[in-house]
């Protein structure tokens, strides 16, 4: 009883060593600038084109495409770099449960038979024992009080590295989705420039035409049939270049689905339109912002598991306590099993190394690694809201030269309907209403480059505001063994 007594007092007498985890009040992530609005004072004029709304999880669905919204939730299901990155959740986690058994009591039984012969010095007996069969069961059963906090502080550290793989699972699909949003709308954006480029190559060759039939007449010079047939010949040189990018596109797609380059359904990425956005494209504050990146997350995890493994270390100084019991028999094979080969112990087993074998050292290397995780900590922040401005402004200012090039294309059109009706009333040439219509293709091509610009930005910008990773938690690849997340404002571990 005296040694139960014992135990319990050393139980109820348990502390933790090491620094408690909590957000340092000196991270970036708590400055005021950092939680802020995302759209400057001069970005003003062209902010309607965004909304404080929070951004939704299945942001790609404002496309308002099925096809597009079937190929993402392919791509969360299929992709390789999403397997690899579940695949380090399942071992983080399989690690995790592997340290927090420690915390339980570990036991073990032994049984031996053998033929052996005893030295008879070593029982103090001056003849030679004969040989004899041995016999030798044990049953053991220990607990490893955790007087200090170390194992405590392993379990944290774990959960937290864990916790960090499934945010950096969430970074591999949020980067999955964007990439495979973007393939698509390249895919759509190629052929949409290819259709407008072919359209101008068919007025260049009727140009072509007449000019050869003037040329013919001596109404010109050949040299401007010459000229006529290089435009031609420089407008028709761009047809491979989008056949290029489309065919390119549909590569990226298909590995994006997990699918060998050309295997992809040819229906997949034929569309000749670039899916609009049915709404301002939703922005949220810079809060919102740093607590939906999966990457801020992951580092704030890190940060915690570092933080903790200071503790882990700490507790080498002192003493490690555990107590058992074992049960069993020792003795001749005859006589086993009699009270004579019986033997048990109980007790506690105290094993102390002294501070002298770098232990400090190891100490102070874990409190740098905390420093450093603060910083890199620091650094994904300050990264997540340049990226995201960035991206932002990029939109914002595509936006105003696709404006300016839509007021250029319709005043094109203007101006070739109208030199059409002047050619038909026989008061212009037809050439001055080709050059007009050719004038409005090239507007056309123009504004459709910058179309294809815009939905790469809006691509950009969604995928520096962090969305798409959480509502595939309820669907293909989600890991329901992952303990629950901290966010960087709530996340303290008190002992």
């Amino acid at each position: 009883m005296s040694a139960v007594a014992a135990a319990a007092a050393l139980v109820a007498g348990c502390t933790t060593v090491g620094p408690d985890y909590h957000l340092p009040d000196r991270a970036a992530m708590r400055s005021p600038e950092a939680n802020g609005a995302l759209v400057d004072g001069s970005q003003q004029a062209v902010a309607n084109a965004v909304s404080i709304e929070a951004v939704p999880e299945d942001w790609w669905k404002l496309y308002d495409d099925p096809k597009l919204d079937a190929l993402v939730r392919q791509a969360l299901a299929a992709n390789t770099n999403v397997r690899v990155a579940l695949a380090n959740v399942q071992r983080a986690v399989a690690m995790y449960h592997e340290v927090e058994s420690e915390n339980l009591p570990q036991g073990g039984v032994q049984a031996e038979a053998l033929r052996a012969q005893i030295s008879g010095e070593s029982l103090l007996q001056e003849e030679k024992l004969p040989v004899a069969n041995l016999a030798v069961a044990t049953l053991g059963i220990s607990y490893q009080i955790d007087f200090f906090g170390k194992l405590a502080r392993a379990d944290e550290a774990a959960l937290a590295a864990a916790q960090a793989s499934q945010a950096a699972l969430d970074v591999a699909r949020v980067s999955v989705a964007a990439e495979t949003v973007r393939a698509y709308l390249q895919g759509c954006a190629a052929n949409h420039e290819y259709d407008i480029a072919n359209e101008q190559l068919k007025l260049q060759e009727r140009s072509v035409a007449i000019t050869r039939k003037l040329v013919d007449a001596g109404r010109n010079q050949p040299t401007d049939l010459l000229r006529a047939q290089a435009q031609a010949d420089t407008l028709r040189a761009a047809l491979p270049h989008f056949r290029a990018q489309h065919e390119a596109a549909a590569y990226r797609l298909a590995v994006m689905l997990g699918k060998v380059p050309g295997t992809l359904d040819a229906d997949a990425a034929q569309c000749r339109r670039i899916p609009q956005l049915a709404q301002p494209l939703p922005l949220g504050d810079g809060t919102a912002l740093l607590k939906r990146r999966p990457d801020v997350r992951q580092a704030e995890r890190e940060l915690a598991s570092a933080t903790a493994r200071i503790g882990v270390a700490t507790a080498d100084l002192y003493p490690s306590i555990r107590i058992g019991a074992s049960i069993g028999a020792n003795g001749l094979l005859e006589h086993f099993g009699q009270g004579r080969t019986e033997q048990w112990t109980l007790g506690p087993m105290i094993s102390w190394s002294l501070p002298t074998n770098g232990v400090r050292a190891h100490i102070k290397g874990m409190e740098a690694g905390a420093d450093a995780a603060l910083a890199h900590f620091d650094g994904v922040v300050l990264k997540a809201v340049q990226e995201t401005k960035t991206s932002l402004s990029a939109y914002l200012r595509e936006l105003q030269r696709d404006a300016a090039l839509r007021d250029a294309r319709d005043k094109s059109r203007a101006a070739a309907e109208q030199n059409h009706k002047l050619y038909q009333a026989g008061r212009a040439p037809y050439l001055t209403s080709l050059d007009a219509e050719r004038t409005h293709a090239s507007a056309q091509a123009a504004l459709a480059a910058s179309e294809t610009q815009v939905a790469m930005d809006q691509v950009n910008l969604f995928l520096a505001l962090g969305g798409g990773w959480q509502s595939s938690h309820s669907g293909a690849g989600a890991h329901d063994d992952v303990p629950n997340e901290s966010h960087a404002e709530s996340a303290t571990h008190p002992h």
